[in-house]
């Protein structure tokens, strides 16, 4: 209260150096004022800006476009593993591994003009097909593959590629 009735006296006593006092004061405050309005508005002008986004669009407009977007494309994803796990399952039936080998089955004749080819997918199953090549002739022999083996007696060449297309067919 005291520090009250000092200032009070202060003033009556010094008019002219208390509103020379109060005027730097108010002109301080306007200062700093101005200073923050400029920010205030350079603060805004950036803002539109950054909300009216690229080509007129408006921030809020894009974001609800991209957010679909990626609804859509999860989508698509989703659609996609649905089909890969489905071609996976087609693709063990499929023939995968082939091996051929050939040799010449006589020796009275004059190249390796004989073949056996095995051809499994990825169950171990398939066919094995062997062409015997002669002088006078040529003759296939087609014998079913069931995991691994068949009720077929195989040569030793046919064991061969069964044998290699197996090895190949393991994963």
């Amino acid at each position: 209260m005291e520090l009250l009735t000092q200032l009070s006296q202060f003033v009556m006593d010094n008019p002219t150096q208390a509103v020379t006092g109060l005027a730097i004061i108010l002109a301080i405050f306007l200062i700093i004022l101005l200073g923050v309005s400029i920010q205030l508005i350079r603060i805004s002008w950036r803002y539109k800006k950054l909300m009216k986004g690229m080509d007129g669009v408006s921030m809020e407009k894009m974001l609800q476009g991209h957010i679909k977007e990626v609804y859509t494309l999860k989508e698509k994803v989703t659609a996609l593993v649905t089909e890969a796990r489905r071609l996976d399952t087609v693709l063990q039936t499929c023939t995968q591994k082939v091996v051929l080998t050939r040799f010449n089955a006589f020796d009275n004749t004059g190249s390796d003009l004989s073949f056996s080819l095995a051809m499994l997918d990825d169950h171990k199953n398939g066919v094995v097909l062997s062409s015997i090549y002669g002088r006078n002739d040529s003759r296939v022999y087609a014998k079913p593959v069931l995991n691994g083996q068949s009720t077929y007696f195989l040569t030793e060449e046919e064991k061969e590629v069964l044998a290699k297309a197996q090895e190949n067919n393991s994963k």
